[in-house]
């Protein structure tokens, strides 16, 4: 599996408010034997309500704030639940910083058919552990405790929806389709996110919750700055074969969503659907699979999404949820996998990426990795760089 499969899925007309665009996904049919269910959080701590805090038995505690967690239940029993709605603090949040944890992020209890985990925090936690135990050599530009402790601590900056201008308002006012199953969320007509459940009742309870999520930086500046986008409008003409009645009309309207949703998976949509991603499987629930992805980390102007995902034996999408990387975030993923796969040897990623060791030293810097760095190494290769 290298591609993100929206087989089953139907796009309907979008629905704008200003700057923001919602692409309804429907299902004919809900897929089966798996549904997103309700976990009512009754304490803090691992998977509470609010602050949580993770002793990682090592001296590190891992901190974070769990907006809302979902349970994948693949038991059989038809409750129709979700759970969200916590927050901290009154006034609107502000930027997330984002470290990366070191405990399983999906837990399923002994005996159970079901698996909690924490929304998007599956697939941060990808991209935040990428190459996170930092130069696997001491060469002498890196400083030993780049050695000892790696790129820890490592943190991002992410926004809950509710700061995401325009998202909040779009969500509340427009109706949803019969048999919704998710959302393609744009911003300044930008995809900014996807959300995918497997049961229309799952989405009717979920889809809430879409304003306590994580949305990337990038996200936030299209929403803030971007001018209103222009609205879906069918035009039904009268051909040479003219509308003679409601059958006609009716087939009519049904090849403008057809053309509607060849335009939009064409050109819209595109990247996050042709993109190839690395997989990872995280969870094995009977004839279903919890993956979380990260992308190739292309400078080629493409969108860049990171996700977490739950298919079918027949790798058909039953769950999904993605992040929009910013560029600065693409360009540190690009960095860390030239750097690891040149062995962290500075002189031969220079090489690699066709530039000079000093070049190679500001763009480590720029990145926020210059902790990494040691300042008499780099004089020091950069005196035999001249001398030889």
């Amino acid at each position: 599996m290298t591609r993100i499969d929206l087989t089953g899925l139907d796009v309907r007309p979008a629905q704008v408010w200003g700057g923001i665009r919602l692409v309804p996904l429907v299902r004919a049919e809900p897929v089966e034997g798996l549904r997103l269910r309700r976990e009512v959080y009754e304490r803090s701590g691992a998977y509470g309500r609010g602050p949580s805090a993770v002793d990682v038995g090592d001296g590190t505690v891992y901190t974070s704030y769990v907006p809302h967690g979902f349970v994948a239940d693949w038991s059989g029993a038809e409750r129709e639940e979700a759970a969200y709605g916590t927050r901290l603090g009154d006034g609107p949040p502000a930027a997330v910083p984002l470290r990366a944890p070191h405990h399983r992020l999906a837990k399923r209890r002994q005996g159970e058919r079901r698996l909690r985990f924490l929304p998007l925090h599956l697939a941060l936690d990808g991209y935040l552990s990428l190459h996170f135990g930092g130069p696997s050599v001491l060469w002498q530009e890196w400083s030993r405790e780049a050695l000892r402790r790696g790129l820890s601590p490592r943190a991002e900056a992410a926004y809950a929806g509710v700061d995401v201008p325009g998202l909040a308002e779009a969500l509340r006012i427009f109706e949803l389709h019969p048999g919704q199953c998710g959302v393609l969320v744009y911003a300044a007509d930008s995809l900014a996110a996807a959300f995918v459940v497997p049961h229309p009742e799952d989405y009717r309870l979920l889809h809430p919750t879409l304003v306590e999520d994580l949305f990337g930086e990038l996200v936030h500046q299209y929403a803030h700055y971007g001018a209103p986008v222009p609205e879906f409008a069918a035009r039904i003409r009268d051909g040479a074969g003219g509308i003679r009645d409601l059958a006609d009309l009716r087939a009519a309207a049904r090849e403008q969503e057809r053309r509607w949703a060849a335009a939009h998976d064409g050109l819209m949509a595109r990247d996050l659907l042709e993109t190839p991603y690395a997989f990872e499987r995280v969870y094995r629930a009977g004839r279903f699979a919890l993956y979380r992805f990260l992308p190739p980390f292309l400078r080629d102007g493409r969108e860049q999404h990171i996700g977490e995902l739950i298919t079918d034996h027949k790798g058909r999408t039953a769950y999904l949820k993605t992040f929009r990387l910013s560029d600065a975030q693409v360009r540190r993923g690009y960095l860390l996998r030239r750097l690891a796969s040149c062995d962290w040897h500075p002189g031969r990623t220079a090489e690699a990426l066709g530039t000079s060791r000093e070049e190679l030293v500001r763009r480590i810097r720029a990145a926020g990795f210059g902790a990494l760095l040691d300042a008499h190494g780099l004089a020091q290769a950069a005196r035999e760089t001249q001398e030889g």
